[in-house]
């Protein structure tokens, strides 16, 4: 859209896109001859396909005869290609057209002279302006043109890698001399709207799920979806058939087909395997972040147009990292009833500074019986541990009850800070009579 001050000017701009062509298609409505008579699959027959093919090219040939103007050929296949409905020509854009994010703005522009006489001294200036900037693509103040004449042109092309969404304004301005030496100065505003070509969805838990959708109204062609993670975290593709190498960088491919994305809504997957690649106080932090990465995504159109996208940092939902961590490493196979066993444990302490010592008992505050318990000592001692380390102890229990029971209500307690961690989950075991 062009918005032009008011007032007399020898000058005016003309502001004309420059994309590649469309390919020219006229739906078909055409047929082979044997599709009137006999179905496909009497081809799978060759005796019959042999006497057909000559029945068949003698009628088309008589059909097909130069000096009939009737035109009853029309509807004829004369080339398997005809199905296709390309006709051979190319079709230049009718209108300015759609313009996406990651896409390469490109602009004609021509300032004419339509009075009778000649303007002198032009300077020529071509600026994008967006809501957050103003980028000059032309400036012709150090080098001015010096003369149009009288029905004359100027012409130059300008481009612009678009990198924000909403409404742009191409502002064209000239400065020059008319035919009675009077200074004029003539601005033209030219606008339009960068909409987004794709949208990503993300789901997280151990795993990223990425979900492309194009939005555009031509097919696209995906040749790189690269996942960038954060510090501290590692990101690695996984494929469901393994054609291409799995991970994340294009180390050994030499030739990798692009990815159809479909025009209107068509979609495609990509599933990344996050882990923390930083130990100790690192890891921590990675973990209490909900920053996970970004996604470099490039495509081509049909005809080989360029486009990129680099999205927003993707989130993800923050681990909750806790201070104490108790695991079970370590079960007999075998346990008898009334016969005292011993379970493998290990205390883990995620903090950056010491914990401890510890307590460790069975609660006793339960709605249900237990029928595990501690055999000897009702609580177990244990030394501090540093920051990031980890102890492992040993606790001597007894079952006595036969079948599934459950080792349940395991309390940490900090003796020296008078804090109680959460309990062990419940760790379920088979008791059997001896």
């Amino acid at each position: 859209m062009s918005t032009t001050p008011q007032g007399i000017h020898s000058l005016a701009f003309r502001v004309m896109r420059l994309c590649k062509p469309s390919f020219h298609v006229e739906p078909p409505f055409r047929l082979d001859p044997s599709d009137l008579f006999v179905g496909e699959d009497i081809f799978d027959d060759p005796l019959a396909a042999s006497n057909l093919s000559p029945l068949l090219s003698s009628h088309v040939n008589k059909s097909t005869d130069s000096s009939d103007m009737t035109f009853a050929n029309r509807f004829l296949l004369h080339h398997p290609s005809d199905a296709m409905g390309f006709s051979g020509l190319l079709v230049l854009p009718q209108s300015f057209g759609a313009i996406y994010l990651g896409e390469t703005f490109c602009s004609y522009i021509s300032i004419n002279n339509s009075s009778n006489f000649e303007v002198k001294d032009v300077i020529i200036k071509a600026e994008i302006q967006t809501e957050r900037e103003r980028i000059l693509l032309l400036d012709t103040s150090k080098s001015p043109v010096g003369t149009i004449h009288a029905g004359g042109h100027y012409d130059f092309i300008v481009e612009h890698d678009v990198k924000e969404l909403g409404a742009y304004t191409m502002v064209c301005t000239a400065l020059y001399s008319d035919g009675d030496g009077e200074r004029k100065y003539l601005p033209q505003f030219f606008k339009f709207v960068v909409a987004n070509p794709l949208s990503v969805r993300t789901k997280e838990t151990t795993y990223l799920e990425a979900c492309i959708e194009n939005h555009t109204k031509s097919n696209l062609y995906v040749d790189q979806v690269e996942f960038e993670p954060a510090p501290h975290w590692t990101a690695k593709i996984l494929k469901a058939d393994e054609l291409y190498p799995a991970d994340n960088s294009s180390t050994g491919e030499i030739v990798k087909p692009p990815i159809l994305v479909r025009s209107g809504g068509g979609i495609h997957n990509y599933l990344y395997q996050m882990k923390i690649s930083s130990p100790g106080s690192e890891q921590v932090k990675a973990k209490r972040s909900s920053i996970l990465g970004k996604l470099q995504i490039s495509w081509r159109t049909n005809l080989g147009e360029p486009g990129r996208l680099q999205t927003q940092q993707i989130l993800g939902n923050p681990s909750s990292c806790k201070e104490i961590e108790l695991q079970v490493l370590g079960i007999p196979s075998l346990i008898i009833l009334d016969k005292p066993f011993s379970v493998h444990l290990n205390l883990t302490n995620h903090t950056d500074s010491e914990l401890g010592p510890f307590e460790v008992w069975l609660s006793k505050n339960s709605a249900h019986e237990k029928f595990v318990m501690f055999n000897g000592l009702q609580t177990m001692a244990l030394p501090a541990v540093e920051a990031f380390g980890s102890t492992d102890f040993h606790l001597n229990v007894v079952a006595t009850k036969l079948g599934v029971q459950s080792i349940s209500g395991l309390i940490v307690f900090d003796t020296k800070e008078k804090k109680t961690f959460e309990p062990l989950a419940d760790v379920e075991i088979f008791v059997e009579s001896d």
